[in-house]
């Protein structure tokens, strides 16, 4: 029994699942998501157009920025005129009539500097002249005539100025020459980068056309991906979105469209729950109608057996009776009284002709399954799992429609290229872009011979500052050595007078190359300068920009709108910020029809044909049937067959009676007791007859009867228990397969769109990718005006972050070593004369060390 009420229960919560998802099935929720995006559901593009590409320059920051910034401000100061539009005006257009009082008016700063200069260029090698002669009369350097207290502080501080102003000269040419360095390392990879740059943009211009081409061609990566979403292919085998046994159904498919098989599963595999639940509801109402009529059939010829048998037992037990009982009440029975009672209760127990009939049941059923259930089954369960096949072989016609739908858009995607207006419209600006390079390479030669020249005299005259440096310091290191030496400043020490010497050749050197030094750094101050105050301060703030679209500034051959080919209504500056934030070069240009790429990148224009086949697409799946008319009838009839009228009851009460009231075994055992206690022979051998034959009645005829009461137990328990849910049962079977059949269907339409409708999205992303990537590259890379504001970056960063500022340092620390060498020659000459034996020696009264001895109204000795 166990065995079947396990399966009961199984089977009635495999209904109680079949009846939720039929109610999911009739009452669907929101429609399903689509299935998340895999990592191959982003595109990857590559072979970019790349290779030719103005790479932006940035300033660099260096320890020298300090000193960068310093010279800045020094120049501010020394020319706070803004841009001289009227001046640069009037020289463009008509050099001729250009004023000199304009253009010193603009330069006054630098005209100051120039004075100075001058000055200073005069008046140093006078100087030097001068002390050249005073030195031919032992005016200059010479020694000290006499020698007082105070000559030690003053010596000290002369040596400490004189190292003062060394260490400055020291620091500012140790700047001058890494500044100069540096002008030397920018100076070539910066003039070289002028041409190179214009190649570039050249280079960029010619080759538009098949940077665009190339980025059509790119459509084959969506493309490809598309026609491997629409046909897969994947070898037969297990599929694990099947159940088991499903395998075999596709194993004769060797490859499986990917879209149709998509489709195909995903329909399955929403649907297979309630259907298989179905199918498990209609197995189980197939089995209750076959073991119903089984234990029906089992109970009515039990029924018939046991009314027969007892009709039989009845007069063979009243005979047994009465045999018992007359023996029993023999007076020659000893002790056989007590058993006597026993004896005479000896009768029939249950009666089974008094049971309920179920021979109407019987014939209400007869003829029953008419159906092959199982066939049945398996059919549907077939024709359902047929469902994948089935999607392959309806959508082959549309996956086809929609290859082809591919190839179209491809020729529509080639209107980019075919339609983009690009290459007749920059061919100014190539022939601008030439005419600079060509025009640049003189200008570019002379800078580069003339920066040699100034890198070979910085390096030359920041030596000879050096070699000054060198005579101060060992001038300063004898002389201070050779006054530690000396027991008498009067005395001659070789080692102090060579230091003496030493500062004046110092002191020579720098009046001999003085006015070179000042020179030097005029020419590179007054080039270097404007350089900075003209151009990048006002390249900086656009204030060039700002010249250059004003009308009337430039001459008519250098209008740079028209040379450019910009948009009528547009400027340079405008350009400039346009290019600069990444547009496109046919957004600045001047075409003859207006361009609007992302009127040409709009997704509906390429996916209208192929989104419209999807959404018009519609595919009879066929009918699952899981219940045929005569299935239907056969359970209906079970239903009405009046199974659930028989009163059990009456049998389970009938069966709690035993077949005999009085137990024979025990009865036998009883005479069996008797026999032994009988003295008469006689009477012991009928005792012992008598429990031979109750035995054998007990075996033969009793125990028969049981068994077969055991067997109606069984069935009557089985019956009793369906009979009361039999009907509402046998009616959720039926409903539900009704409605599951009903609405297959419906839900396989529903999934095939809502899976169209997913697959079209995911193809829209790759078109919507693709498209996004076609305006990125062509405003960023192919087609871009960025090199353009890029170059004009390129050209500040390396005139005027590069160049400018060590060019401008270099003059700055060098002009602060040749102003420097004005105290430095002060200091030398004056500590010259403290190296130097003192000619005249005074002598106080107070002081012992001068005066070993006192003489009389004698103050001073001649010596």
């Amino acid at each position: 029994r166990s065995p079947r009420l396990s399966l009961l229960a199984t089977s009635g919560a495999m209904r109680a699942a079949g009846l939720l998802l039929a109610w999911a099935l009739l009452y669907p929720a929101a429609s399903q998501q689509c299935h998340p995006a895999s990592p191959g559901g982003v595109l990857r593009f590559t072979d970019r157009h790349a290779e030719i590409r103005v790479p932006a320059l940035h300033r660099v920051p260096s320890s020298l920025d300090p000193l960068y910034g310093l010279v800045r401000r020094c120049l501010d100061l020394i020319q706070q005129n803004p841009l001289p539009t009227e001046l640069l005006r009037t020289a463009l257009n008509d050099p001729g009539s250009v004023r000199t009082s304009q253009v010193v008016q603009y330069e006054l700063g630098y005209v100051v500097c120039a004075a100075v200069a001058l000055l200073f260029t005069v008046a140093v090698p006078v100087a030097g002249m001068c002390f050249c002669y005073c030195r031919s009369r032992r005016r200059c350097g010479g020694r000290l005539r006499a020698h007082r207290r105070s000559l030690g502080c003053r010596r000290r501080c002369l040596l400490a100025c004189l190292s003062f102003t060394s260490l400055i000269i020291l620091i500012s040419v140790t700047c001058a020459f890494v500044t100069s360095q540096r002008v030397k390392g920018q100076m070539e990879p910066g003039l070289g980068a002028v041409p190179s740059t214009l190649r570039t943009l050249r280079q960029h211009l010619a080759n538009v056309p098949q940077g665009v081409q190339m980025v059509v061609d790119k459509f084959e990566v969506p493309r490809k991906q598309i026609i491997s979403d629409l046909a897969g292919k994947r070898r037969a085998g297990q599929h694990p979105e099947l159940p088991p046994g499903m395998g075999e159904v596709l194993t004769g498919l060797r490859c499986l469209a990917g879209l149709s098989r998509s489709v195909g599963l995903s329909i399955h595999a929403q649907l297979k729950a309630v259907t298989y639940a179905a199918l498990a509801d209609l197995q189980d109402r197939a089995g209750d109608l076959q073991t119903s009529l089984h234990h029906l059939q089992i109970v009515d010829r039990t029924a018939r057996a046991l009314a027969a048998a007892r009709a039989e037992l009845e007069p063979a037990l009243r005979e047994r009776r009465r045999r018992v009982v007359a023996l029993l009440d023999d007076p020659r029975c000893t002790s056989c009284a007590s058993v006597l009672g026993r004896a005479q209760s000896l009768e029939l127990g249950a009666d089974y002709g008094q049971v309920p009939s179920v021979e109407k049941v019987l014939k209400a059923l007869a003829g029953l399954p008419r159906s092959d259930f199982a066939e049945m089954i398996r059919q549907g369960n077939g024709t359902f799992n047929s469902i994948p096949e089935l999607a392959v072989e309806r959508m082959a016609e549309v996956i086809q429609d929609l290859r082809d739908d591919l190839a179209r858009t491809a020729e529509k995607v080639q209107s980019i290229a075919d339609g983009f207006p690009l290459p007749d419209y920059t061919r100014p600006v190539s022939e601008a872009l030439l005419k600079a390079e060509d025009r640049s390479q003189p200008y570019l030669r002379e800078a580069e011979r003339f920066e040699r020249y100034r890198w070979i005299a910085g390096t030359v005259l920041c030596s000879i500052i050096l070699l000054i440096l060198a005579c101060n310091v060992t001038g300063m290191a004898l002389g201070a050595y050779g006054l530690s030496k000396r027991e008498d400043p009067s005395d001659y020490e070789c080692r102090g007078e060579a230091g003496a010497k030493f500062l004046l050749v110092g002191v020579g050197l720098a009046f001999l190359f003085s006015w070179l030094l000042i020179l030097l750094v005029f020419a590179t101050f007054l080039v270097g300068g404007n350089i900075q105050t003209l151009v990048c301060r006002n390249w900086v703030n656009q204030e060039i920009y700002k010249f250059i679209d004003t009308p009337g500034n430039l001459p008519p051959h250098m209008n740079l709108s028209r040379q450019l080919n910009l948009r009528r209504d547009s400027n340079l500056s405008l350009a400039y910020r346009e290019c600069k934030s990444g547009a496109g070069l046919w957004e600045v240009l001047q075409l003859d029809s207006s361009y609007e790429l992302d009127e040409h990148l709009k997704s509906p224009k390429y996916t209208a044909d192929f989104q419209k086949r999807l959404g018009d697409f519609t595919a009879d799946l066929g009918d699952v049937r899981l219940l045929r008319s005569e299935g239907r009838q056969d359970l209906e009839t079970f239903a009405r067959s009046g199974v659930d009228e028989v009163d059990y009851g009456r049998f389970q009460e009938e069966m709690k009676n035993p077949v005999v009231q009085t137990s024979l075994p025990g009865l036998a055992r009883n005479l069996e007791g008797l026999q032994k206690m009988q003295r008469n022979s006689t009477v012991a051998g009928r005792l012992a007859a008598e429990a031979r034959a109750l035995w054998q009645m007990q075996n033969s005829t009793v125990q028969s009867q049981e068994a077969l009461v055991a067997k109606l137990g069984e069935s009557v328990q089985f019956l009793s228990r369906l009979a009361p849910h039999l009907k509402e049962r046998v009616k959720r079977t039926l409903a539900t397969t009704a409605s599951v059949e009903a609405r297959l269907p419906v839900q396989a339409q529903q999934i095939l769109r809502q899976e169209l409708g997913c697959f079209s999205r995911k193809e829209l992303r790759y078109f919507t990718q693709y498209l996004n990537w076609v305006g990125q590259t062509l405003r960023e890379d192919v087609a871009s005006c960025q090199p353009l504001a890029t170059a004009l970056d390129n050209g500040r960063v390396i005139l005027c972050d590069r160049i400018a500022d060590p060019w401008n340092a270099f003059w700055f620390s060098l002009g602060c070593c040749t102003f420097f060498l004005i105290p430095s020659i002060i200091f030398a000459v004056r500590l010259t004369k403290h190296f130097r034996p003192i000619r005249n020696r005074l002598i106080s009264t107070g002081s012992e060390e001068t005066c070993p001895f006192h003489i009389p109204r004698v103050t001073a000795l001649k010596l």
